[in-house]
C-alpha cells in the first residue's frame, strides 16, 4: 500500500541515498556498521550473511554513493503473518540526525510484498531514546498506538539489561 503522505519525503541534504534489499556482498559492511553503532550487539558475519540472503526481502540497506550508512534487519513473525519484527536499526554516525532510520522503515513498508503488514514489533532498551523516537514517529504517522510490555528481562541476559516489547499498529 503506497501512502500518499510519506513519513519522510526526501533527504534533507538532497544526497543520492539509495535504499534496497541487502545481498551477500553487503554482509561484511553491515557487520562493520553494527560494530560502530553501540549499543547494538555485533553478531557473526555468518548471521549477517543469512539476513542478507534468507531475510533480504524484509531487510534494507541504505547507501550514500558507495558507502553503507544504514541497515535494518527485520523478519515476519511466523505465528503472526501480519507482523514485522524489527531487530536491528543501525545508522552511521555521519548520517545521524537526517531521519534515515524512519526513511528506511518507510522504504520497507512501501515494498509490495510487505503490503499485508499491519503491525510492527521491536525491542528497545528503555535508555535508547533515539530509537524510541523513531518508533514513536512511525506510530504518529500512521495514527496508531505503541503498546509496551515486558519481554526480555534482566534474568534473560548475562549482563543486566531489559528489552521491553513495543507493539505498533495497526498501520493500515
Amino acid at each position: 500500500m503506497i501512502i500518499s503522505d510519506p513519513l519522510i519525503s526526501s533527504d534533507p541534504d538532497d544526497s543520492p541515498i539509495q535504499f534496497r534489499a541487502p545481498t551477500s556482498e553487503d554482509g561484511i559492511a553491515i557487520q562493520q556498521l553494527i560494530e560502530h553503532c553501540p549499543p547494538l550487539d555485533r553478531n557473526s558475519t555468518y548471521l549477517y550473511l543469512l539476513l542478507c540472503t534468507h531475510f533480504a526481502e524484509s531487510c534494507v540497506v541504505a547507501y550514500d554513493k558507495q558507502k553503507l550508512i544504514g541497515f535494518i534487519s527485520a523478519y515476519g513473525l511466523p505465528q503472526d503473518s501480519d507482523t514485522l519484527f524489527i531487530w536491528q536499526v543501525a545508522v552511521a554516525k555521519s548520517a545521524r540526525g537526517k531521519q534515515l532510520a524512519s526513511r528506511m522503515l518507510e522504504h520497507l513498508l512501501q515494498r509490495p510484498h510487505l503490503a499485508h503488514i499491519r503491525y510492527l514489533q521491536t525491542t528497545v532498551d528503555p535508555e535508547n531514546l533515539a530509537s524510541r523516537r523513531v518508533f514513536e514517529k512511525i506510530a504518529q504517522h500512521y495514527h496508531t498506538s505503541i503498546d509496551e510490555t515486558p519481554f526480555f528481562e534482566s534474568h534473560h541476559f548475562i549482563e543486566p539489561q531489559e528489552e521491553p516489547l513495543l507493539h505498533i499498529g495497526p498501520l493500515r
